[in-house]
């Protein structure tokens, strides 16, 4: 085997780009003694991480790297950085904590955390927040951003406003942390609240800031406030049309707001587009009702060379449900393969919807049915929906009782109504009025709250 110089070796691991290649690098490496280098062994494990198939010889290099405490610091926070969720709760605990083999640092309470809100674990993260203010790292802007973004991922937005308002040096990305867990909590007024008082600061504006302003005006549902919020990203943002997730943010926030020709025009001049930005233009022709247009933009994405996935063809069975365009939804389904895309549960409620909607109950029923997979709630009630719709008594009394089945199996306190109410719709219909006290009797004795009906203008 030729030996590379020593320098080569870490210029040709931070390009390579297959399992193959990088156990290639490994292999010099060892015969150049550089896997005694903190540095080294960190980038090797982080490089066996990045590419397919390669965690387990990650997990190797890791379990037999040989540093000294100073260096092995490093190397663990490295691989705490780049596993799975639930395995860095895991070396975190049992290895750190436990064994005490090396002192967490600052960027190890960072990635644990970052951990923690993946998997929306509060508990657990609650615990390592705790353990973060008894070491003396607390004060750490990092550390107290990833805290906010942690309590926000787990829907703790109480306790992520606390911690931001007592901490004494805010960066940018703080602001957008928090910004960006009003947004994802559906709480949109908040994040334009904290947008003003970010302004009056004197603090400006980054991308990830109006991308938080753009969701959250898209959630108002506000035309004069999306138009301003548009304005605010022409003055703050140079080149925003070059930024594609400013232009699927402005896209996504017309159309939700009613002004798809807005929608459109911002769509047209993008200069980068990417599968988000077609998928958030398909969603509102099919908001609007455009299936026809959504269907045409579907030929333009492939002949641009972009290619659909899983959320694209979401929206365009979407569009085909609402639009009432049975053959092109089912053509589109049965293109999926061909696509490269295969059907998740989604489609298949899309697809019973599609002609639920159409009055092809039974179709509806029989597509259920041969179904790869075991349909869930939501593919259900599409088929209920369609029972009730058109009449089909039997079948829907049939569907209403796998549902509630499937209600009293799930863990979730306190109950919902909706399948109850909708069985009892059925049974409505038909004029079995024994049936549907029969039902509400057993939605009291159960504890079912039935939620009071509300509209919004």
């Amino acid at each position: 085997m030729i030996t590379l110089p020593r320098a080569r070796c870490l210029a040709l691991l931070g390009i390579s780009s297959s399992k193959k290649q990088v156990k290639q690098i490994h292999a010099q490496m060892i015969a150049n003694s550089l896997l005694r280098q903190p540095l080294a062994v960190g980038k090797l494990i982080e490089r066996y991480s990045a590419v397919l198939g390669g965690a387990d010889d990650a997990r190797l290099v890791f379990r037999h790297a040989d540093m000294e405490p100073e260096g092995s610091a490093f190397v663990w926070n490295v691989m705490i950085r780049c596993c799975l969720p639930q395995e860095s709760l895991l070396l975190y605990s049992q290895e750190i904590t436990r064994k005490r083999v090396i002192i967490p640092d600052s960027f190890t309470y960072t990635y644990v955390l970052r951990a923690c809100a993946r998997l929306n674990a509060l508990r657990e993260g609650t615990q390592v927040h705790a353990q973060i203010l008894k070491s003396g790292v607390a004060s750490s802007v990092a550390v107290q951003t990833t805290a906010i973004y942690f309590y926000a991922s787990c829907k703790d937005m109480d306790s992520a406003h606390h911690l931001f308002d007592k901490m004494t040096t805010r960066s940018h990305v703080t602001w957008n942390a928090l910004m960006t867990g009003y947004c994802i909590n559906g709480l949109a007024k908040e994040t334009l609240i904290l947008l003003k008082s970010m302004l009056e600061e004197g603090m400006k504006p980054t991308d990830r800031t109006v991308v938080s302003l753009l969701s959250a005006c898209s959630q108002l549902g506000d035309l004069a406030m999306a138009s301003a919020a548009h304005a605010c990203v022409y003055k703050s943002v140079p080149f925003h049309e070059e930024c594609v997730f400013i232009g699927t943010g402005l896209i996504d926030m017309y159309s939700k707001c009613g002004c798809l020709s807005s929608a459109s025009r911002v769509f047209e001049r993008i200069s980068k587009r990417n599968v988000l930005t077609w998928s958030a233009m398909m969603a509102g022709l099919a908001f609007h009702g455009k299936g026809k247009a959504a269907m045409g933009l579907l030929e333009v994405m492939e002949k641009d060379g972009a290619a659909p996935n899983a959320i694209t063809l979401t929206c365009l069975l979407s569009a085909c449900c609402h639009a009432g365009l049975v053959d092109e939804g089912l053509h589109l389904f049965d293109a999926m393969d061909r696509l490269g895309v295969e059907p998740s549960m989604q489609h298949y409620g899309c697809i019973v919807d599609l002609l639920g909607r159409a009055g092809m109950v039974e179709e509806a029923h029989s597509f259920v049915k041969r179904m790869p997979v075991k349909p869930d709630a939501v593919v259900w009630r599409a088929l209920l929906g369609a029972c009730v719709t058109h009449g089909h008594v039997e079948l829907g009394e049939e569907v209403g009782k796998i549902l509630l089945q499937i209600e009293r199996a799930a863990t979730t306190t306190p109950r919902t109504c909706e399948d109850y109410v909708a069985l009892s719709n059925v049974y409505a219909s038909a004029e079995r009025w024994e049936d549907v006290s029969a039902l509400r009797e057993a939605m009291r004795n159960g504890g079912v709250r039935n939620r009071a009906g509300r509209s919004s203008v």
